[in-house]
């Protein structure tokens, strides 16, 4: 019997979605809520699972095409199941055999299956995606796969990979390009941030901040904290809490435009940005004014876990009063980071490192971060944004403030 394999419901107000990869083939046989493809929509990708066991017998769109939510993606024969699991139970009274063969058929997978990030980075770094093993969902492999295989490749002196390389340095001297399609996501991220910068007046502020308080605190608590919470006690769960009180005193910050009317919220929801293999997104952290530092350095560690595995929800996107964005973690000493509509402001956290400062008429050295809130003049004043930047400033300098709530 067939069975017609659709476009499930992918969240509230999302009609469609494109394909990003057919993860399963005609001819290959398909177990019950194995994913046959991924999709992607504005937002995340999601795998689409088969409802039934059997072989996919045709796919109805090819990758890259717009589906909308509904639509036929693939059709299973049922009845094609089971002769299909007989070859690979004879496969496993022969161990060898069995294993050559599925050695051989998990690369040719793996050459499929490469998404077009992946596929350049293999390109660019000369790694063998047969020879890294995949951390994404499935088994897939992903970029940060590819980097740290070829990180490895620098370091080590591994010289079977290095003789089946050889043959690239005869390439010396060939200049190549690769035109990739954008995926789904990136045309939205690069829509929505050029929307920002038409619609918005964005402008953005400066501060720094002596780290040093809140390193002692995390130094002095840090193995209690985990012991009792399970989880590290990290910088974000400061600056969080930090931003709740700038908010809290300055609540256009925490508002935005709709229309003609200014939408005032009395809760904060903070919108993370992550980094994914597939771009970057920005789950939220709800109520957060309500919650402690554990529950926030829990949820911080969840959504980057699943965003690394591709399993973040529209749900876990929808909303957010306010963004913090943190590029102190690839190295980044200063930015001017860009809101995320309809949001109002951002704030754009960077490294860390020692510099000379003169406290009370002598030069010191601290640990100093420079701040940056971006924020839309159209709504917020300058004296608005300075002074919520300088509440976040003052919380991190003396964390009691966030515990007397000053």
């Amino acid at each position: 019997m067939a069975t017609e394999i659709t476009v499930p419901v992918l969240g509230e107000s999302v009609t469609e979605g494109s394909i990003g990869e057919w993860l399963k083939q005609p001819g290959d046989a398909v177990a019950v809520d194995e994913a046959i493809c991924s999709l992607e929509t504005d937002k995340v990708a999601v795998d689409v699972p088969s409802p039934v066991a059997g072989i996919l017998s045709e796919h109805r769109a090819a990758e890259g095409d717009t589906v909308e939510v509904g639509a036929v993606l693939a059709i299973v024969e049922e009845g094609e199941g089971a002769p299909a699991s007989k070859p690979a139970a004879a496969k496993e009274d022969t161990p060898a055999p069995a294993a050559s063969s599925a050695n051989a058929e998990g690369s040719s997978d793996a050459s499929q299956t490469l998404s077009p990030a992946v596929r350049r980075a293999v390109l660019e770094h000369g790694v063998d995606p047969s020879t890294i093993k995949g951390t994404g969902k499935g088994g897939r492999i992903t970029k940060e796969d590819v980097l740290e295989a070829a990180k490895n490749k620098d370091k080590g002196p591994a010289p079977a990979p290095a003789a089946s390389a050889a043959p690239a340095p005869a390439a010396a001297g060939e200049r190549r390009e690769e035109r990739v399609k954008m995926t789904r996501m990136r045309q939205t991220i690069a829509k929505r941030l050029k929307g920002a910068q038409e619609e918005a007046a964005l402008l953005t502020t400066f501060n720094d901040v002596d780290m040093s308080a809140v390193i002692e605190a995390r130094t002095k608590y840090k193995d209690m904290f985990a012991k009792k919470h399970d989880i590290r006690l990290g910088f974000m769960g400061f600056f969080a809490k930090a931003a709740c009180l700038a908010l809290k005193d300055v609540p256009s910050v925490n508002a935005y435009i709709e229309g003609d009317e200014i939408v005032y919220h009395d809760y904060v929801d903070i919108s993370v940005a992550v980094s994914a293999p597939n771009g970057l997104v920005v789950p939220v952290i709800r109520d957060c004014q309500d919650k402690g530092f554990a529950r926030i350095e829990k949820d911080i560690a969840d959504f980057g876990k699943r965003a690394k595995d591709g399993t973040l929800t529209m749900a876990d996107m929808t909303g957010g009063t306010f963004t913090i964005s943190n590029g102190g973690v690839f190295g980044s000493l200063m930015s001017t980071p860009i809101i995320n509509p309809p949001q109002s402001a951002v704030l754009g956290l960077h490294r860390i490192e020692d510099r000379p400062v003169a406290i009370n008429g002598e030069v010191v050295i601290r640990p100093m971060m420079y701040i940056a809130l971006s924020y839309d003049h159209r709504l917020i004043d300058g004296r608005e944004a300075v002074t919520a930047l300088k509440i976040i400033k003052e919380a991190i300098e003396d964390p009691t403030r966030m515990l007397i709530d000053l």
